[in-house]
């Protein structure tokens, strides 16, 4: 028998396919927006397969347009010679809107935009957009402090 793994409060409706692990540890993440990706098709591919990585992604605003920079999706094997970059700019796809009232919020409070997921949902593929504030070292660790004593707790609580 398998366990089915609990789905955190955080995380999108649809089938994580890429996560950015560090985020909620070295951010603050104060609101969440979905937002469509422009990808071509050898991207779709390699995204669905499980070989993307968020680790060092973040979004720019720039000309009233959202890009996620940095991210890396590796070439789909099977293409053809005019394959993807793997770490070109990808364009989000947001209301006019909401990217004007993130870029109103970055440059007034000093927040940042980080990619938090890239997850399947009705067939697109959509990346969940953290406004975060960066965390300080004394909270990492007071959040690791935080975990350790959770996670004795529960197992004080199974009697182990």
């Amino acid at each position: 028998m398998s366990a089915k793994k609990k789905k955190s409060k955080h995380e999108p409706e649809g089938a994580i396919l890429c996560r950015n692990r560090k985020a909620r540890f070295n951010y603050e993440i104060e609101e969440t927006f979905e937002a469509g990706i422009s990808l071509k098709g050898s991207e779709v591919k390699s995204i669905r397969t499980g070989r993307a990585s968020l680790n060092e992604a973040f979004v720019i605003i720039e000309r009233e347009e959202a890009f996620l920079v940095g991210a890396h999706v590796a070439e789909w094997p099977f293409s053809h010679a005019m394959n993807h970059k793997p770490t070109r700019r990808r364009k989000l796809l947001l209301h006019k809107r909401e990217i004007l009232r993130l870029m109103g919020k970055v440059r007034e409070k000093g927040l940042t935009l980080v990619p938090l997921f890239l997850y399947a949902k009705n067939g697109k593929i959509k990346v969940s957009v953290g406004l975060a504030r960066g965390k300080r070292q004394y909270d990492k660790r007071q959040d690791i402090r935080k975990r350790d004593m959770e996670r004795e707790a529960d197992m004080e609580s199974k009697g182990r």
